[in-house]
């Protein structure tokens, strides 16, 4: 045991407490059939002169391990490792490296590595970027947020605001939201009717889980949202994309594959579609509710940024005019204030909320209650409303300033139409540039955004470019970048 003490190797200035070292060593000593049960230890003061530590230090190390039932202790005797540990072969060679616990890298067992989710994660930190469409947080109600967020966690009573809460969230954001969508976009919902959810992707996943079997058809919007049509696929449907022009949606192709296939559900951007903005022209709409009456599928509208509309008032949404209760609707708090408050609602009839309540039980048992609440205080003192008022002067006037820039400094280079809407254009670029390319120069002068990723975009040779998250003078550097590379 000597011997074997000199292979325990203490770090007095790392993270771990040395206790806790000394036992994880002696530990892996046993594991690696360096010390076999029934082997005498050292004598806690022994092992600390060994060590060159407090002999409370090893008390604490044997103390955590006989515990554990790593060893046992007999009196007047002495502490040796368990008896009725298996026996375990002595790893060959001996040296230090024989006993150390194995790199965390890799898993011992086996997994399905699925290529489905293969998808990097967005996460801009250059300090300009033209991203995928994200809000200004320096336009967010932060201080209202907070001081609201304050009185949640320190007012009232504590077990019950502090404690579990509903499933389907807070009732006083649903009851808040059901006002507000009854309100803003002609829905006629209750409280029961809506889901608080960590985002519409949360969403997507838990209407996937519970209506889609493998092997069901489900259709989706042709260029469209990746991280939806991964739910899908992960759900074991099989995805048919219909394609999508100026009006949006292609309805008559839907119907064309509803006439050869049973279709169980249709997802759907219809007020600004992903990633090209346009919206679903109203014939369409009715067109689409109309088969999905007919052929019973649902639809999972996705209406991620209705509030940012800068025509005149947005078209309502599908679900708005959904006499059959065929429409699932989804939107969130990311794109109105802020991607880092996970906050979104899913709107149904009552039975399905119902049903995606007890299914979000198992994945995620609430959300974030202080949160909620501070939003509904927020909803409920028209701060909210304001800053959206607020915001949509702002991201038009960036809308019309980069839309100018794309024109006068790109020239021939760039081809697109003006949104109506969203917080992002949908630029298609001259074939002979490589976006991959262009991206991979602009990241080395601070500038951020999307090379060609998808099918869709490189079939294209075009991308998302966002511009609500930066102001004048951050779009002018970034177009003049893009000019100075090209």
């Amino acid at each position: 045991m000597r011997v074997l003490s000199s292979l325990i190797t203490i770090e007095k200035s790392g993270k771990g407490a040395v206790y806790l070292q000394i036992a994880n060593q002696l530990v892996a000593l046993v594991r690696a059939g360096t010390l076999q049960p029934g082997h005498k230890l050292l004598s806690t003061r022994e092992l600390a002169a060994n060590l060159k530590v407090h002999r409370r230090t090893v008390v604490q190390a044997y103390d955590e391990l006989l515990a554990q039932g790593w060893l046992e202790s007999h009196t007047g005797r002495g502490t040796f490792v368990t008896k009725h540990l298996p026996t375990m072969q002595p790893a060959s060679g001996g040296t230090r490296s024989t006993v150390l616990p194995k790199s965390q890298k890799e898993a011992g067992f086996t997994f399905e590595k699925l290529s489905h989710l293969n998808r990097p994660v967005l996460k801009p930190v250059n300090r300009l970027h033209l991203d995928d469409g994200f809000p200004d947080p320096r336009l967010a109600p932060r201080a209202e947020l907070a001081r609201a967020y304050r009185s949640q966690l320190l007012q009232g009573n504590a077990y019950s605001r502090l404690g579990y809460g509903e499933t389907k969230g807070s009732a006083w954001l649903r009851q808040e939201l059901s006002s507000h969508l009854n309100e803003t976009r002609g829905l006629t919902t209750t409280t029961d009717n809506i889901l608080i959810t960590r985002g519409v992707i949360m969403g997507v996943h838990l209407v996937s889980t519970l209506l889609i079997k493998p092997g069901d058809h489900v259709a989706v919007d042709s260029p469209g949202w990746f991280s939806a049509t991964m739910n899908f696929v992960h759900a074991g449907a099989t995805v048919t994309e219909i394609p999508v022009d100026e009006y949006g949606m292609d309805v008559s192709a839907l119907e064309r594959l509803c006439e050869q296939k049973p279709v169980r559900m249709v997802y759907v951007t219809s007020h600004h579609h992903y990633p090209t903005t346009v919206a679903l022209r109203a014939d369409r709409r009715i067109a689409l509710l109309q088969l999905a009456a007919k052929y019973k599928f649902a639809v999972f509208e996705d209406d991620y940024d209705y509030d940012f509309h800068y025509l005149s008032k947005p078209l309502l949404p599908l679900a708005g005019a959904d006499s059959h209760q065929m429409v699932l609707y989804c939107g969130s708090f990311t794109k109105t204030i802020s991607p880092a408050f996970r906050v979104g609602y899913l709107v149904g009839p009552e039975d399905v909320i119902t049903e995606l309540a007890l299914l979000r039980r198992i994945i995620d048992r609430q959300g974030d209650q202080m949160l909620e609440n501070a939003i509904a205080e927020l909803l409920q003192t028209g701060v909210i409303q304001r800053h959206l008022r607020k915001s949509m002067r702002v991201y038009k006037q960036r809308r019309d300033h980069f839309c100018d820039l794309l024109k006068s400094q790109l020239g021939d280079s760039v081809n697109f139409e003006v949104p109506d809407g969203g917080m992002a254009v949908w630029t298609r670029f001259d074939t002979t540039i490589n976006l991959t390319h262009l991206a991979s120069r602009a990241l080395r002068e601070d500038l951020y955004f999307s090379g060609a990723t998808s099918e869709i975009e490189m079939r294209n040779n075009a991308i998302r470019l966002g511009f609500a998250s930066s102001d004048l003078n951050e779009l002018e550097e970034s177009v003049a970048i893009i000019k100075k590379l090209l």
